[in-house]
């Protein structure tokens, strides 16, 4: 489980670092920081305050363009947004990012982004300014997967963008596990522990939650507790 913190919404340090200060001993697998405003004049301070709670949690950077980078970050998900055909997008903010992620010697993590939703207007697919891949057209999304797989991706991130209504359907997700059988993130539209439930059974191996958590703090909360009972039930079978 994941949580992703805007940078474009945090006000205030200390008072971040007090309301969260329990996530230091939380069953988070990672935090991301990263958002699709592009702004960079408070990123690397989110992210050092991020790193002062997280304890042994890995911060990863989850970049809108090449201007959202931070040394103090553990890593950062080297994104290729596969689903557009936005060549900065695909490749161009990628090349003026990758000296500067060489110079602060952060860990990359080859992802293909893809876009998933039902004609949403998301602020990913706005920024972006491409279209997003149907949640009715699963063999597509495995096609574009594919694509990903063969040209080298490690990680595929399925995203429904943030505040959608509907997260990724299952049959996009089990289509693009069972293509590249590589670890899938889901984000988007998980507003519920029904939606949770139902990307982890089609084969999510990490959920992504943000905008959730932003209208209701203890959501998280309930979404770790039924990670932890999930892991017990796998474990027990």
């Amino acid at each position: 489980m994941a949580w992703l913190v805007d940078p474009d919404k945090f006000k205030n340090a200390a008072l971040f670092e007090e309301e969260y200060a329990w996530v230091k001993g939380s069953d988070l697998d990672l935090i991301f920081v990263g958002g699709s405003q592009l702004s960079r004049d408070n990123f690397r301070e989110v992210v050092i305050s991020l790193k002062s709670i997280a304890g042994e949690i890995p911060v990863v950077i989850f970049p809108g363009s090449q201007m959202q980078l931070a040394e103090e970050a553990d890593a950062i998900l080297f994104l290729s947004l596969i689903s557009g055909r936005n060549p900065e997008y695909l490749i161009g903010h990628q090349v003026l990012a990758a000296p500067i992620v060489r110079k602060m010697k952060l860990e990359t993590l080859a992802t293909a982004y893809m876009l998933v939703n039902e004609g949403e207007i998301t602020s990913v697919q706005y920024v972006s300014q491409t279209l997003p891949l149907p949640n009715s057209k699963p063999n597509l999304a495995k096609a574009t997967a594919l694509a990903g797989l063969y040209l080298g991706m490690k990680f595929f991130y399925l995203d429904a963008g943030s505040g959608s209504k509907n997260p990724v359907s299952a049959e996009v997700i089990a289509s693009v596990k069972s293509a590249t059988n590589n670890p899938i993130i889901v984000g988007g539209g998980l507003n519920s522990l029904a939606k949770v439930k139902t990307a982890y059974e089609s084969g999510a191996d990490l959920l992504v939650i943000g905008n959730a958590i932003e209208k209701d703090p203890s959501f998280l909360a309930q979404v770790l507790e039924y990670k932890m009972l999930l892991n017990i039930s796998l474990n027990v079978n």
